[in-house]
């Protein structure tokens, strides 16, 4: 399974929002980058993320899981974009700030350093045990 990070800025949609919406989770929209399109379209049902507060905190603060695949975004006029529905799963441990990100050697090639400004990223097999032990 493909394991996948969700960016959001708190003010807008934060990890407590999502949590709050439950196990009935809410849809993911508002993506207007082709290549973020792309992997929305790429993810598959049980497959997980992580939820990252971008600008404020930038931080990965969250797992989710994707629960329904892609479909239409109702607020694109243009019908070209799409969106998940994503859930909840659990919180990090410890957020691991985009600085502790940076500073790992092993994370060297993450989307996250590399192209920061795309809000749907893939994460490797290898990145996701690292955040995750960084996360404790």
């Amino acid at each position: 399974m493909a394991h996948w990070l969700l960016k959001s800025e708190p003010s807008k949609w934060s990890w407590d929002q999502q949590v709050e919406a439950g196990a009935k989770g809410t849809f993911w929209n508002g993506v207007r980058n082709h290549l973020a399109k792309k992997h929305l379209m790429a993810m598959k049902k049980g497959e997980r993320g992580f939820f990252y507060h971008s600008n404020e905190e930038r931080a990965i603060v969250g797992i989710i899981e994707i629960i329904k695949e892609y479909y239409p975004d109702h607020t694109d006029e243009t019908g070209k974009f799409g969106m998940v529905d994503v859930k909840a799963v659990k919180p990090l441990k410890k957020p691991v700030t985009l600085a502790q990100i940076k500073s790992e050697p092993r994370l060297a090639e993450m989307v996250l350093v590399n192209n920061s400004r795309l809000s749907v990223q893939p994460v490797t097999d290898e990145e996701w045990a690292v955040v995750m032990e960084l996360a404790g």
